[in-house]
């Protein structure tokens, strides 16, 4: 399997430190509100790369944080704490806040059909792991105290910004323009590891620790999380591209500095969903998040369809009408599978099936191709195969793409409709009766205009809706 490397900014066959197993970090959501679907881009993205490193053969360990508290818009302490600003918002606590919202996401992930990672650990669940990091950082001279804050020097890195591949006169105080410099720092580029003094004096989560009371920062998180869970060595950490620089970036040099050894060979970071005015987020125009895309009366597939019709490196533009578009394509698709005939039991050609197999292969491991894995389908579906072997194929390629290709759709009937339907079964049964069959023959035909297909049986008539 070959897959880029932001690392070495190059395509890399991808060589496990274990052949036994791969263990997967993905950064994992801040539970302060709703996902949006640009965020929920990323995670299509990392559930496509564990199956398909599932399916060509691997045991994936994958682990996820949840930021439930010190997330911080800039590394100088001088934006916002996303988690206490959602707190704010709804005069809720930060814990409450981060309970609600983690079940959100987690509703989200499920009707994406994204499996939720094996490991799922939330920030205040690891604060002895950070302390211990951090302990050891001080005690190794990468680290000092400072304004009553521990802060990382990365003064003492030759490589920094190997991740970046940036110049330090190139990077801007405290990550963006605008950001004030954090005054307690020896160097711009130095970010905090542990806060005690901050301009958030409302802080609601806070622990003891050696430098006093205070709370971890944002960083030192996805290092500790993935250390404790998933061992010194790491084979690939995901994230979207806005994580390279600074979050990815000071993971990094904290945990190599702490481990004394590379820490994670692989680095993986899925493109931008922009909308037509640019980067999309939760301050920028209509707030699109998945339970509005289903108001709208779209199926979170549709979305998921639409994702993997393009490369995870691409920005990927959403409109409605590109979405309408996905959605008509991907309908496309399973009325073509639903016409397979199911109850057939044929042989299957197994020539066929290897074929397939190695062409769907071939396409994800050519750095999660999904599109050609897609046409892989598509080309399948015109083949001159029976249709046993087909549906055997299609089942096997969903257990990657998870799109439901076999999945009946089960379509809810509202009680007005249900009255609706079993009264005209009625009147066209009591026509039948009184012999009345021209009578019988329109209401059958009222109901297949309508969708409402009718059929006799013994034990009665039955409907379906289509």
């Amino acid at each position: 399997m070959k897959i880029y490397n932001t690392l070495s900014r190059k395509l890399e066959e991808f060589v496990p430190h274990d052949k036994e197993k791969v263990t997967m970090y993905t950064c994992g959501p801040t539970v302060y509100h709703y996902a949006h679907i640009g965020n929920l881009r990323t995670y299509i993205f990392e559930d496509i790369l564990e199956k398909t490193l599932n399916y060509i053969g691997y045991n994936v360990k994958r682990c996820m944080n949840i930021t439930d508290v010190g997330h911080l818009t800039s590394d100088s302490d001088s934006g916002e704490d996303k988690m206490l600003k959602g707190a704010k918002r709804e005069h809720k606590s930060v814990l409450e806040i981060a309970d609600f919202y983690t079940n959100e996401f987690k509703k989200d992930i499920e009707k994406l059909n994204i499996k939720w990672p094996e490991i799922v650990s939330k920030a205040t669940d690891n604060i002895d792991m950070y302390i211990k990091i951090v302990k050891k950082l001080l005690e190794d001279n990468y680290a000092y105290v400072s304004g009553g804050n521990v802060y990382f020097n990365t003064s003492k890195l030759e490589d920094y910004y190997k991740l970046t591949n940036h110049k330090i006169d190139e990077m801007v105080v405290g990550v963006r323009e605008g950001v004030e410099e954090d005054l307690s720092k020896k160097s711009q580029n130095d970010f905090v590891l542990w806060f005690t003094k901050s301009k958030f004096d409302s802080q609601e989560l806070k622990w003891d620790s050696p430098w006093g009371l205070g709370y971890p920062g944002w960083h030192i998180e996805c290092s500790g999380i993935s250390i404790k869970n998933l061992g010194e060595y790491l084979d690939i950490h995901c994230g979207g591209i806005d994580n390279i620089f600074p979050h990815h970036t000071n993971e990094i040099a904290q945990s190599e500095a702490y481990l004394g050894h590379k820490w994670c060979n692989y680095w993986i970071h899925g493109e931008h969903l922009n909308d037509e005015t640019g980067k999309m987020s939760k301050s920028n125009g209509e707030f699109l998040t998945l339970s509005l895309l289903e108001e709208k009366g779209y199926n979170p597939l549709d979305y998921r369809f639409m994702c993997l019709n393009s490369s995870y490196r691409k920005v990927l533009v959403f409109s409605y009408d590109a979405l309408n578009q996905a959605h008509n394509s991907y309908q496309k698709l399973k009325n073509k599978i639903k016409s397979l005939n199911k109850n057939l039991n044929e042989e299957l050609n197994n020539l066929k099936i290897e074929e397939y197999k190695n062409k769907f292969k071939e396409a994800l491991e050519n750095d999660l191709n999904t599109s050609l894995a897609l046409t892989v389908i598509y080309d399948l579906l015109k083949d001159d195969i029976n249709d046993t072997t087909k549906i055997y194929l299609i089942e096997e390629f969903d257990k990657v793409l998870s799109l439901d290709l076999l999945k009946e759709e089960v379509k809810e009937i509202d009680n007005d409709l249900l009255e609706y339907i079993n009264s005209m079964i009625t009147k066209r049964n009591e026509a039948k009766q009184n012999k009345d069959y021209a009578l019988a023959d329109k209401i059958r035909t009222e109901l297949n205009e309508k969708g409402i297909l009718i059929k006799d049986t013994r034990e009665g008539t039955i409907y379906e809706i289509k």
